[in-house]
């Protein structure tokens, strides 16, 4: 890619509109990527530093799938709460989900470097994933948990079943948010 090139689609994906699921930055990953963005031969087009949601049980993304999300810790009063909100009778699944971060990077040693970077820093899921226009590399955490919690209109699991997916969702979490700090630190 022609340094001009690059250095123009990165003023471009920084300056435009938002629109993620979330319709801003995620707090506890704004530094990390901050900090990538000043780098010259990077920059970020997309991330996330976990979450927790509920969803519906469908094949494909549409619009209404994801019924609630939280990037924070979780707990059985707001998990509950959220889910006698709904008006829901399929099935709904709770996911776990951890962090990721897209960035395009200038050229393949820089993404080497970053792979590194990340390897070292914990990031096991994480590779080039785009060689076409941009060279895109993807760091995905591995900690994730999914299965179904809610059908018609009534819990499948109980209380119990319920504090131990919480707990140990929120154990994923701050796992996740240790690899982005770790990342951090080795940019």
């Amino acid at each position: 890619m022609a340094e001009h090139n690059f250095i123009q689609r990165k003023i471009d994906v920084l300056n435009k509109k938002d629109k993620s699921f979330a319709q801003g930055w995620d707090e506890k990953v704004i530094s990390l990527c901050e900090r990538i963005n000043k780098k010259e031969n990077y920059y970020t087009t997309s991330s996330c530093s976990g979450r927790v949601l509920l969803m519906l049980d469908q094949p494909k993304k549409s619009s209404g799938l994801f019924l609630w999300v939280e990037h924070g810790v979780v707990n059985l009063e707001n998990l509950k709460k959220s889910i006698s909100e709904l008006n829901i009778k399929g099935l709904v699944k709770f996911k776990c989900e951890p962090p990721i971060i897209h960035l395009v990077c200038k050229t393949l040693e820089d993404a080497e470097e970053i792979l590194e970077k990340g390897q070292k820093s914990g990031w096991k899921n994480s590779g080039i994933i785009n060689l076409r226009n941009n060279i895109v590399v993807e760091l995905h955490g591995t900690e994730k948990l999914e299965l179904p919690i809610f059908e018609g209109g009534k819990f499948l699991v109980d209380d119990k079943f319920l504090l131990l997916l919480i707990e140990k969702s929120n154990q994923k979490l701050e796992k996740g948010w240790n690899l982005i700090k770790n990342l951090e630190i080795l940019i």
